[in-house]
């Protein structure tokens, strides 16, 4: 328990911070999994408009300090080959 009450406010705050940034990082998730699902549809179309949808919410993920830098360009490297693999299979 913190003892002081600038310990307390920054235990709320981090609390706060915390759902927030659950919510952020699950939005981009989603948005990873979305372009996933397209590639596994083998639906072309659909996978580079996820992807092209995905690439601002990791960017942004990135800005707000939520993934690392290296992380995100790790997941758009990943989902840009697997994007190009369904182009180049249809």
């Amino acid at each position: 328990m913190a003892n002081t009450k600038s310990a307390e406010k920054a235990a709320r705050q981090a609390a706060k911070h915390r759902t927030h940034n659950v919510t952020l990082r699950s939005s981009m998730r989603t948005a990873i999994r979305k372009v996933n699902d397209a590639v596994a549809k083998g639906d072309k179309g659909e996978a580079q408009s996820s992807y092209k949808a995905a690439v601002p919410i990791i960017d942004s993920m990135v800005n707000k300090r939520i993934i690392h830098r290296n992380a995100a360009a790790r997941y758009k490297s990943r989902l840009a080959t697997r994007v190009k693999g369904v182009t180049a299979a249809r």
